[in-house]
């Protein structure tokens, strides 16, 4: 066994029992990794000598220099001193680059190998799937009833977005997909092969891709993974338990954000919205004629040949030509049907469950594979909005603007106007009013659910959803046929305070009320993580959710509307990822939990959707928590009035350090000095910019909240999941609480939850590689603040857990991220080590250079963070 040691990980001899798990994870992961990692080493890139030789030699000395302390300036000059001396400056960097060159590929290698291995090792959450609710119903007759009596009420939806935390371009997914295969039956040639071509295929583009590619890149996921994974679990629904099929809303749907977020990407336009959703269609259809062409070879029968040959060209032209797009999913499911029909009473039903097999993914994905939601920030909306009021004759009295909240309420008309956009309004203005006519089109061409969800961003009041309608209503849409969802959301700490005002003037407006209803009375509301964790730290971010949703499930069921929650989740804790399933399996009957919906971005794509069998897993988890209290109501979830005093007080604590931190004068600097913050903008794997106001100098404000929390994680310095979670820990244990926590910690899910994320968090920091900074004059005191936190924090959640080891309750997790954090150790000091240059360099060549090398070691270091998701 590989004997690990780093600060936060210290593995112990094998003499010691190991569980069934820890044992497969052995032999099927760490053996096999040192067996294939061998053999790639021996293969030659780029007529490059000797760089998989030295690169153990160069992985073994940092660590073993950074267990020592030793800055990276002093780890690289030592390094080549002592194993490549004699080569100059520029040829030292050279194989620096050779050596990510390994190294990024090495961290798909384990993936694959991880990923091959899934089935043999399982997880310590397998009591979490589908299988497991299939058992307690062969046991429980009336368990079957009860689970689709709740699955008839529940759904499932999962949007994909474009966040950049996860670089594998398409390419390298279908290497790690043939991969995954070989590694399974250990097929040594297909799998030397594929080393080979992983070798030869670049990771990275040679210019960043505009919104329509990022799009084409994720749609990979809808072809390869979902397409098949969301249909399987709807057959062994359906085949279980009684699933109405006529129920007004799907239980599994897809979303998708890519071409249609304009606040996430202010370079999304209408033409850009347009194309993805013609993208989408004609991407389903290919899907829908490879599976036609398996009914055809086996469907051979008589009777059914001109339904056959009807469906084909239907399919096949809109598949493969450009034919005016329609609405064809009706005609589609009446010609299955049709052959249905025929095979079962003319042919013994035979080869009638692959007919079915299509009906249902028609049904599923119709002809837009999944819903292409819009996204607009509020502040945007506002300015389009007076915009109209000046143009038009609206009947918005004159001073609109001016009015309280009330008033505006009352003010606002409703009237319908055909509106259109003069070309020479500003372009944002444009944009807006041209995507809402698009909105319309889309919903004819690919169907009303292709298109039919707008998410206002930063949305603060009632009137923010309202004068969006007012907008829909002058451009050309009917207030009897405006079949589209308003969905607010809220994200900063402020913002859900007041979420649940906020919808109870839109329930009782007589408009929107009467809207609702047509809708069939549900309200989504999206809550964001990602800001309100920049915004007011971990603990405040994840209490600041919870009771917005107990207080907005509260003000829904007064109204009697239904509610589903739209969770905006990234891969690491610090951005809501984590264990996911488990906050939805932790919700009490405070929080409204019959609809999960929740966004899949990043590393978390890959990581938890990466192939069918992982995607199958992870979504069957969040059925199960879905359900799961329908079964067995755990009192234990609903937090008492103390419960919530608790940790009411630890968020209070935690904020209020997480915001002097904030606060502090060398806050930003240290960032953009230590960290690849400034340079992220300069890699080419997003269309979008890193902060809002482009233009202006960097303000916290303005950083985005993807860009803050991959600053920290390239640090090794997992701030936004953790800062501030000991100093709060710490005021319960002065103050008498601690058994207090103790008993909460081990009675609530939502607490352990939370903490246990809290853990993960930080078993990815590593404080080693920036311990030169101690000493420095300037932000020495600034680093050493940030580390006694993370070691008060650790000392307590270890206390807190019975643990002496992080995540010492999950050994193969754990062990799985010591093993990437060795991998990518060489990354992180190769980077600092490059940014410690910038900082002391006037060479201007030398400067394009070292961002270069910058850039390059950002890659592998996020792709190596999956185990954050």
């Amino acid at each position: 066994m590989i004997v690990i040691h780093s600060p936060n990980f210290t593995y112990m001899p094998s003499s010691l029992k190991l569980s069934q798990r820890e044992t497969a994870f052995n032999s099927e992961v760490v053996t096999r990794f040192e067996l294939y990692n061998s053999l790639f080493q021996t293969l030659p890139f780029y007529q490059v000598k000797d760089t998989g030789i030295l690169l153990p030699f160069f992985s073994s000395h940092c660590e073993k220099e950074a267990n020592k302390e030793v800055s990276p300036t002093s780890i690289i000059e030592s390094f080549f001193e002592k194993y490549v001396p004699g080569i100059d400056h520029r040829e030292q960097i050279n194989r620096m680059f050779r050596f990510i060159q390994y190294i990024e590929r090495q961290v798909v290698l384990f993936d694959a190998i991880e990923d091959s291995s899934f089935s043999k090792i399982g997880r310590p959450d397998d009591s979490g799937t589908l299988q497991s609710l299939l058992q307690q119903v062969s046991i429980n007759e009336q368990s079957r009833n009860t689970i689709s009596q709740k699955l008839n009420d529940f759904s499932l939806r999962l949007v994909l977005t474009a966040h950049p935390t996860q670089f594998y371009p398409g390419t390298i997914l279908g290497i790690m997909t043939d991969l995954i295969d070989a590694l399974k039956t250990n097929d040594i040639n297909t799998i030397d092969v594929l080393l080979q071509q992983l070798g030869k295929t670049p990771f990275f583009n040679k210019t960043s891709p505009t919104p329509v590619d990022e799009a084409v890149s994720l749609a990979w996921f809808l072809e390869n993974i979902f397409y098949h994974a969301i249909s399987g679990i709807q057959s062994k629904l359906e085949e279980e338990f009684d699933i109405n099929p006529h129920r007004s809303n799907q239980l599994l749907e897809l979303g998708f954000w890519p071409g249609g977020d304009r606040d996430g990407n202010p370079n999304v336009t209408t033409e850009t919205t347009k194309a993805v959703a013609s993208f989408l269609r004609q991407r389903v259809f290919r899907c829908y004629y490879h599976d036609f062409r398996v009914l055809k070879r086996r469907i051979t029968f008589r009777g059914v040949e001109e339904a056959m040959d009807t469906l084909e060209k239907l399919i096949y032209k809109n598949a493969y030509t450009k034919p005016e797009p329609e609405d064809i999913q009706a005609q589609l499911l009446e010609l299955l049907q049709s052959i249905r029909h025929t095979l079962v009473s003319g042919h013994d039903s035979l080869f009638v469950n692959i007919v079915e097999d299509l009906i249902k993914k028609v049904r599923l994905f119709g002809c837009y594979f999944a819903t292409l939601d819009i996204r607009q920030d509020s502040r945007i909306l506002r300015k389009v909005f007076k915009f109209c009021t000046e143009q038009i004759d609206t009947g918005i009295e004159t001073g609109y603007q001016d009015f309280d909240e009330a008033n505006k309420l009352k003010s606002i008309t409703f009237n319908e106007v055909d509106f259109h956009c003069p070309d020479n309004a500003e372009s944002f203005t444009k944009d807006t009013l041209n995507t809402i006519r698009l909105m319309k089109y889309i919903q004819h061409t690919n169907g009303e659910k292709a298109c039919q969800r707008f998410i206002i961003s930063n949305c603060q009041e009632a009137s923010d959803i309202l004068q969006l309608i007012d907008l829909f209503l002058w451009s050309g849409w009917k207030k009897e046929s405006l079949s589209v969802d308003f969905m607010p959301l809220f994200e900063t700490v402020n913002d859900l305070k007041s979420a649940a005002l906020v919808m109870e003037q839109l329930y009782t407006h007589p408009f929107y009320k009467e809207h609702l209803q047509k809708r069939g009375n549900l309200q989504t509301i999206m809550l964001g993580f990602s800001d309100s964790t920049k915004d007011g730290g971990y603990l405040m971010a994840n209490w600041s959710i919870y009771k917005a949703k107990v207080e907005l499930t509260a003000m829904a069921r007064k109204h009697s509307v239904d509610l589903a929650f739209f969770d905006g989740r990234g891969g690491p804790p610090a951005r809501g990822g984590g264990k996911t399933h488990r906050f939805y399996a932790s919700m009490g009957e405070e929080i409204a939990n019959e609809h999960i919906q929740l966004t899949i971005q990043g590393q978390t794509v890959s990581s938890q959707y990466g192939s069918v069998e992982t995607a199958r897993f992870n979504m069957e988890q969040l059925i199960n928590a879905g359900i799961i209290s329908a079964l067995h109501p755990n009192s234990n979830d609903l937090l008492d009035a103390r419960h919530k005093e608790l940790i009411s007080l630890m968020a209070d604590e935690s904020y209020k350090l997480f915001l002097e931190l904030r606060q502090h004068p060398l806050f930003v600097e240290y960032l953009e000095k230590f960290s690849p913050l400034k340079l992220l903008s300069h890699i080419n794997i997003s269309s979008r910019p890193t902060k809002r106001n482009g233009d202006a100098a960097l303000k916290l404000e303005d950083l985005r909240a993807i860009s803050f929390v991959t600053s920290w994680s390239q640090l090794k310095q997992s701030i936004p999941g953790f800062y501030g979670v000991g100093t709060a820990l710490n005021k319960m244990k002065t103050e008498g609480n601690w058994k207090e926590i103790n008993e909460l910690y081990k009675s609530s899910g939502f607490f352990k939850t939370m903490v246990d994320n809290c853990v993960m968090s930080m078993t990815k920091s590593d404080f080693r590689v920036t311990a030169y900074l101690e000493k420095d004059k300037k932000f020495g005191h600034f680093w050493k603040m940030l580390k006694d936190e993370f070691e008060l924090t650790k000392s307590l959640l270890l206390e807190l857990t019975g643990t002496k080891v992080l995540m010492g309750e999950y050994p193969v997790e754990r062990r799985s991220i010591a093993i990437r954090e060795k991998i990518v150790l060489p990354l992180v000091i190769v980077q600092h080590y490059a940014l410690q240059c910038l900082n002391n360099c006037k060479d201007e060549e030398l400067i394009k250079i070292y961002n270069k090398l910058v850039i390059r070691t950002v890659y592998g270091i996020v792709n190596a963070g999956r185990n954050l998701a």
